[in-house]
């Protein structure tokens, strides 16, 4: 039986980029990231036409597409003013996920202009600073292929 190939830990990135969309940095001190993809679906019953006497059937359609990502992790100095900044500018920056150990040819980078839908921190005593953040990206990815 073959296993299968995984992804190591640090294999899988959540950049950010400086506007430029060629220098792209990692957010300082996130450990735990969470891609959520989602879609919207309508459903729709429909008739046998030849015999109404059936149960309907059910039809579905995706009507939308919807990727966000959390993260959490320790507050850090290095990316504190930039995430302040992109929070309360209210833009959108130019953010990427990264499956560094995907096959040539398959999905490696998602890349978009996506929003810091919020910002969090949480202090326990006796432990360090923690943050969490919601990142939503406005409109659907890009899908780059790994080369």
């Amino acid at each position: 039986m073959a296993k299968a190939t995984t992804e190591k830990y640090e294999q899988l990135v959540l950049e950010v980029s400086d506007d430029d969309g060629l220098t792209w940095s990692r957010m300082c001190g996130l450990m735990d990231v969470s891609i959520n993809r989602s879609a919207s679906v309508d459903t729709d019953e429909v008739p046998d036409c030849d015999d109404e006497s059936l149960p309907l059937s059910v039809a579905k359609q995706a009507r939308s597409i919807d990727v966000s990502v959390s993260s959490s992790g320790v507050w850090s100095q290095e990316s504190h003013q930039t995430m302040q900044d992109w929070f309360y500018g209210a833009v959108t920056k130019l953010c990427r996920v990264g499956n560094l150990n995907a096959a040539v040819g398959d999905t490696e980078y998602e890349t978009g202009p996506a929003i810091l839908a919020s910002l969090s921190q949480s202090r326990t005593k006796g432990k360090k600073v923690t943050a969490e953040i919601e990142i939503q990206f406005d409109g659907t990815p890009t899908r780059t292929a790994k080369a």
